[in-house]
């Protein structure tokens, strides 16, 4: 039975038992993860009231499109990690193979448009620093704006690239059937946190490419 599984550390008595206790863990380390972000967001939220022109141009300077793209190819990779749960709990061992490298593809699609729009900014000068240049009205508060921008959005990125190489672990596993109905846990837990990550992007959009350039117009 299940208390005989080899993928039960001895510390548990059942599978069961060891699912809702990682389960729990991974919640906890979620809810970390939104104070975490949540103090960011906060950041943004102060500084963009107090300097309401400077952000709303910078805001406006980003490129939208790539945002918008960004968003949809996050939302399909959603779509495919759940896929991949719900191939483990149905025992099809292929198709969690190929629902985990669609969704490492998107996040790595992901990726690479935000390297482009980190190019743009490069070269547009938009990097914080000695080199920052800034065409709009008070550039000393736009580079505050490009601080947190590339701030939030860096340690997002990097929430992406944990998260591929951890898919990359679990595809390799669910390769040699590790996964199955009666244990897939860790495919799970990955969801959990491949759709918080995504969550947060979904704030991150309107933040920082839609209501500054909301106010910018407006203004």
């Amino acid at each position: 039975m299940s208390s005989h599984h080899a993928a039960l550390a001895h510390h548990f008595d059942s599978l069961e038992q060891q699912r809702e206790a990682s389960t729990f863990g991974m919640w906890v380390f979620l809810v970390t993860e939104i104070m975490f972000f949540g103090g960011l967001f906060t950041a943004y939220v102060i500084y963009r009231t107090a300097y309401p022109a400077a952000f709303a141009a910078a805001s406006n300077s980003l490129l939208l499109p790539a945002g918008f793209i960004n968003t949809l190819v996050l939302i399909c990779s959603s779509l495919t990690m759940a896929m991949a749960v719900r191939s483990a709990q149905i025992d099809k061992r292929k198709a969690i193979v190929v629902y985990l490298l669609l969704t490492m593809l998107l996040g790595a699609v992901f990726l690479g448009i935000k390297a482009y729009e980190y190019r743009t900014e490069w070269v547009e000068h938009h990097y914080p620093g000695v080199n920052f240049e800034f065409e709009g009205p008070d550039p000393q508060h736009a580079e505050m704006f490009f601080s947190i921008y590339f701030c939030m959005t860096g340690l997002h990125a990097l929430h992406m690239i944990i998260g591929m190489s951890i898919l990359a672990v679990l595809l390799v596993q669910s390769w040699r059937g590790r996964f199955s109905s009666q244990y897939h846990n860790p495919l799970e837990c990955m969801g959990l946190y491949w759709h918080f990550v995504d969550i947060v992007w979904i704030f991150l959009l309107p933040l920082l490419y839609l209501f500054g350039a909301n106010l910018h117009h407006g203004g």
